[in-house]
């Protein structure tokens, strides 16, 4: 009368909900999306398969996951009354009060329940709790699995197939009457253990040895090893079947005496309230924006100058991928950072799209076009730029120098550091960091024991790599956001939180008044070195680095003109007067007259002698130059010969025999085959057009709404289809079918009906076979029935569709009562 009948099955359960839940239930596991199942039914089954529950399972926290376990060691099924029991106790502790733990439990069970059952792994009303099959499957105790809980196998399991005779025996050391029946002699046995009286009695004769093994099995392993003859400590709980035999050596400890001294409880410390983030640090909200600011810019400086370093072609790449071991300290040794912080630049700006390999026959590292885009941004756009793609990166820099599965050497940009799980333990970090009010700097163990909370299976199994994947990921995130300027003295920044919350241009107009403004000026010292005391506008920057060299970076960087330098920039096109006027028009001092006299002195030597190609040739107007050429004895490996007084001609290539002359301390220009000078610029090597890596997911991604609102509509549809009650043909008629079967009648009858059914609005059931041969069931309700085909509403797919006529095996009437 009103009530409502039990749910059977899971499938009955879902069946029930409402559309709001079954969505809730995609959203929380979309793998079960993929493809949408076409009915409940199939979700069931679907949802009830090994690796969707194994991911389900690493989903939940720690406290569902208690919950879960203790319904996997409760009878089945278990009223909440049972399940709150092995959570709490049975308040018969003979130590501590665990009033506040009691209270915290009963306050959460709802919760953790509500989780369990929205992601259908727990169904059923609060009086039938059931954990889907195959969770209990998962975490149910066994000798090759133990159980989470430490728990063993209840008295039944364990005394299966075991003879009468020994039950027998085993009742009368207990004291209980004996029986001849195995099933009363196990319950009797099982009655003993779960009576706290009795079983203090039993336990009170019990040697002193005994209880001593029985505590190293209480917590888990249950399992022992026995000797054939064992000690008279477990021989008298063995005699007892307080040790149950598994097999000749191996005994364990029943769950009924393991809850009897555990009181009741699942497990040791039950956690229902996430540990609280600890505050390491109080800082000022403004200094922690500060600092990340200026640690923003510096992220920005390195990686101009680690592309600035590749940028006329960098290394090579090594034959199975990435960057070896030399380069990489290469790069460390250019930027005076650590191998792992130099792996970390690389990989961002691989990620942020600012390198790439160029795809030539002999591969190699190269700045994209995308590089020099970005350089024209506006410094705060550029760090957001590199910011949103670190992210979600799933590369993860902190593995390079270990060694995958096979024992194979991780390098950086190599092709196995991606792991999925990177981007949402990332996400998490900052999010826990935001939760703190501005300016606190996390403790980092307190912060770890909460991801763990969190997500005590996913990433916390030994690997190759270590334990706990999941903790290491977080400890690098929490370096690399110190780096790259995410966080500020260890307290995540405004600019941050604008980032996560508002968008990249919130988080770039903070930024912006906390950057240094670009200079357009240097301070020339009498040391030939020039003085930058900030940041310097980009054409400068440029033009700068080509006629000096950087001798120190900081606050200022210092830059040194040599020799070379000057060379460098003439080798560019520049001449002598043009570098007189960049120095005097871009600097605050007096250009000082040791810089003149040495930038004359170069120009004046540069070009004085030409290389060509003979292999190479080398002319001088000058012949005693020649003369001193052929006389050094350093020169001897360019195997020069004299071909006319001015010209000399060598075996080594033009590129090797500049650099000789160089070397031995000559200015000489390479020139054309026209004879004109060359002019080499710096930087212009770039790969073609790159996009960036492309994250690996984690499994399937969260459906949206939209998404979501059409695989419910489907699914009930499809369910419809399915479950839909069909009128049974009335006696003699020749469209009779099989239930399950498709309806077969005539192509009048067909035709008939249909035409009926559209006159009327009313809906019908057909069966129906597609061009490719697939016969299926469908609820329609037609529209117009012309041409040989009938346009109609169908149910199961919830949209019109049209109907080849004769493909229509045949056509029955709903029930009345039928939806």
């Amino acid at each position: 009368m009103g009530t409502t009948t039990p749910p059977r099955t899971l499938a009955e359960a879902l069946r029930a909900r409402g559309d709001e839940s079954l969505a809730g239930l995609l959203r929380a596991r979309p793998d079960l999306l993929n493809p949408v199942p076409n009915d409940i039914t199939q979700l069931a089954t679907r949802a009830g398969t090994r690796a969707s529950v194994v991911r389900a399972l690493e989903h939940l926290d720690r406290f569902a996951l208690q919950t879960a376990e203790a319904l996997a060691v409760a009878p089945d099924p278990a009223p909440y009354a049972t399940l709150l029991s092995l959570l709490t106790g049975d308040g018969l502790d003979d130590g501590e009060q665990r009033d506040d733990v009691g209270a915290a439990v009963t306050a959460a069970l709802p919760g953790a329940l509500a989780t369990l059952r929205e992601q259908a792994l727990v169904w059923g009303e609060d009086e039938r709790l059931r954990l889907v099959r195959t969770a209990r499957e998962l975490l149910a105790p066994s000798p090759q699995h133990p159980s989470p809980t430490g728990l063993g196998p209840t008295v039944a399991e364990a005394t299966a197939g075991m003879s009468p005779g020994r039950l027998q025996e085993i009742l009368v050391a207990s004291g209980l009457p004996a029986t001849h029946d195995p099933v009363s002699a196990v319950a009797a046995l099982s009655a003993l253990f779960t009576d706290r009286t009795r079983m203090a009695e039993l336990l009170d004769t019990a040697p002193v040895e005994a209880l001593s093994v029985l505590d190293r099995l209480v917590w888990g392993p249950p399992y022992g090893e026995v000797t054939p003859n064992p000690t008279p400590p477990v021989k008298w709980l063995r005699d007892r079947g307080l040790l149950l035999p598994v097999s000749t050596r191996t005994v364990v400890l029943p769950r009924e005496a393991a809850l009897h001294l555990r009181a009741g409880r699942a497990h040791r410390v039950p956690e229902p309230v996430p540990p609280v983030v600890a505050a390491a640090a109080e800082r000022d909200p403004q200094a922690v924006d500060r600092a990340a600011a200026g640690q923003a810019f510096t992220a920005l400086s390195t990686v101009e100058e680690l592309l600035k370093l590749w940028n006329g072609g960098g290394p090579a790449i090594l034959r199975a991928g990435g960057l070896s071991v030399r380069e990489l300290k290469r790069v460390a040794a250019a930027l005076e950072v650590t191998e792992p912080i130099a792996a970390f630049w690389v990989e961002l700006a691989y990620a942020a799209g600012l390198l790439a390999s160029d795809g030539e026959s002999d591969e190699r590292y190269a700045p994209t076009p995308a590089y020099d885009e970005w350089l024209d941004l506006p410094a705060q756009d550029r760090w957001t730029h590199l910011a949103t793609a670190w992210l979600p990166a799933t590369r993860v820099p902190g593995l390079v120098g270990g060694q995958d599965a096979k024992g194979r050497a991780l390098s950086a940009l190599g092709p196995e550091l991606d792991r999925s799980a990177a981007p949402d333990v990332r996400r998490r970090v900052l999010s826990l960091f935001a939760e703190l009010p501005p300016g606190t700097a996390p403790d980092p163990e307190t912060l770890l024991r909460r991801l763990r909370w969190e997500r005590p299976l996913r990433g916390s199994a030994p690997s190759a790599e270590g334990t706990d994947l999941r903790s290491r990921l977080a400890l690098w995130t929490l370096n690399e956001a110190e780096l790259l300027g995410i966080t500020g003295r260890g307290a995540l920044s405004s600019q941050t939180r604008a980032l996560l919350n508002e968008g990249e241009e919130a988080a770039a107009a903070l930024l912006a008044p906390l950057l240094p403004e670009p200079l357009d000026h240097v301070l020339l010292q009498a040391d030939l070195t020039a003085v930058a005391p900030g940041p310097l506008e980009r054409p400068l920057a440029e033009t700068l680095s080509v006629l000096a060299d950087v001798e120190s970076k900081g606050g200022a960087t210092v830059y040194r003109f040599t020799p070379g330098s000057v060379r460098r920039a003439l080798d560019a096109g520049q001449a002598a007067a043009d570098l007189h006027a960049f120095l005097a028009g871009h600097s605050r001092t007096p250009v000082p007259q040791p810089l003149s006299y040495l930038i004359d002195d170069v120009a004046r030597r540069h070009g004085h002698l030409r290389i060509g190609a003979a292999s190479a040739y080398v002319r001088c107007d000058d012949e005693a130059v020649l003369n001193e050429i052929l006389a050094d004895r350093r020169s001897t490996g360019l195997r020069l010969r004299r071909l006319a007084p001015t010209v000399l001609a060598s075996q080594a290539d033009p590129g090797s025999l500049l650099e000789a002359l160089r070397e031995m301390g000559y200015a000489p220009a390479a020139e054309s085959a026209e004879g004109d000078v060359l002019i080499t610029r710096a930087g212009a090597r770039r790969t073609p057009p790159r996009t960036p890596p492309t994250p690996v997911p984690e499994g399937p991604p969260t459906p949206d709404d939209t998404l979501l609102g059409a695989a419910v509509r489907a699914i009930r549809a499809g369910d419809t289809a399915a479950t839909v009650v069909r009128k049974e043909p009335a006696e003699g008629a020749t469209g009779t079918h099989a239930s399950g079967s498709l309806p077969r009648t005539t192509s009048a009858e067909t035709l008939a009906t249909v035409q009926a059914a559209a006159m009327t609005g009313t809906a019908v059931w057909i069966g129906y076979v597609n061009a490719e041969g697939a016969a299926s069931q469908r609820v329609i309700a037609p529209v117009r029935v012309e041409g040989g085909f009938v346009t109609a509403y169908d149910h199961t797919a919830d949209e019109v569709r049209t109907f080849a006529l004769h493909r229509i095996t045949g056509v029955a009437e709903l029930a009345e009562d039928g939806t």
